[in-house]
């Protein structure tokens, strides 16, 4: 979704008619400055998001740190300016991007950490509905790398594509039919067998799925270079630590941004 529709959608949400306690209290030529601080340790994610929605309301927004910045408890992110009727009506919008986005970045950096470089940790499509955009953004500040974006710009065949086919082999043929010679065929098997039947048929990316650690290593084995190899299922930063020195090419979690927590800032108004 375009940015600026979101943040227009996100606003009217939440103000909808009107901020009832703001526009009864605060007068809406007072002017001021305030303040985004961290309140833990975190990966900064979301200003360009943040930042639109006080922009959309008047403020002004000074950056002390970017996205992808690491952040102690304390570190201010930034400062705004402006009429303070609207530093308030839009806290709430900004933040809430920031803690989610924040909080998938920060998740992201520590299963990351976990890889240590042997092995690349990519993103999935299990995202929030019209947040995909920002998420990804978000898995990116936070050290992973992308997958696919939709269904758009890259061919997966999975276990459902695999049962209406009528097989491995014949789905893999068909999508070979179909994709020009720049796009890769990517297939998801769950037993040994069916890598042997991958390979032969000529998927160049096998995706090795909810297998055990021993049955990755002999998937690596088999495999011997012949395709690349991307493990996915019951991923975390400890099972990661144990698996990173197999030879697997990918190690996707979808757990990046559904597992994450939201982290925490609060935004402090400038005594006048």
């Amino acid at each position: 979704m375009n940015l600026d529709e979101l943040v227009r959608l996100a606003l009217e949400e939440d103000l909808g008619p009107g901020d009832l306690t703001t526009e009864a209290i605060v007068p809406p030529d007072l002017l001021g400055t305030a303040r985004i601080v961290a309140k833990q340790a975190l990966v900064v994610s979301g200003v360009r998001a943040a930042r639109r929605v006080f922009e959309r309301l008047g403020v002004s927004w000074t950056p002390l740190a970017q996205d992808g910045d690491r952040l102690a408890p304390g570190d201010v992110l930034c400062t705004l300016s402006g009429p303070l009727a609207g530093v308030l009506s839009a806290e709430r919008v900004a933040l809430n991007l920031l803690m989610h986005l924040s909080g998938v970045a920060t998740n992201t950096a520590f299963i990351v950490a976990a890889a240590e470089g042997q092995v690349k940790v990519v993103c999935t499509r299990k995202t929030t509905p019209l947040l995909r955009g920002l998420e990804r953004e978000a898995v990116l500040h936070g050290g992973a790398s992308p997958h696919r974006y939709g269904l758009f710009d890259g061919i997966l065949i999975k276990d459902n594509h695999i049962a209406a086919a009528g097989g491995l082999t014949t789905a893999i043929t068909r999508a070979r039919a179909a994709a020009h010679h720049l796009v890769r065929i990517e297939v998801e098997v769950e037993h040994l067998s069916q890598l042997d039947e991958a390979i032969a048929a000529g998927a160049e990316v096998i995706l090795l799925d909810n297998m055990d650690d021993a049955t990755l290593a002999e998937a690596v084995r088999r495999a011997n270079g012949k395709a690349l190899l991307e493990a996915s299922g019951n991923m975390d930063a400890a099972r990661i630590a144990r698996i990173k020195g197999l030879g697997l090419d990918f190690i996707s979690v979808g757990g990046l941004i559904h597992q994450a927590r939201w982290v925490d800032f609060s935004l402090r108004v400038d005594p006048l």
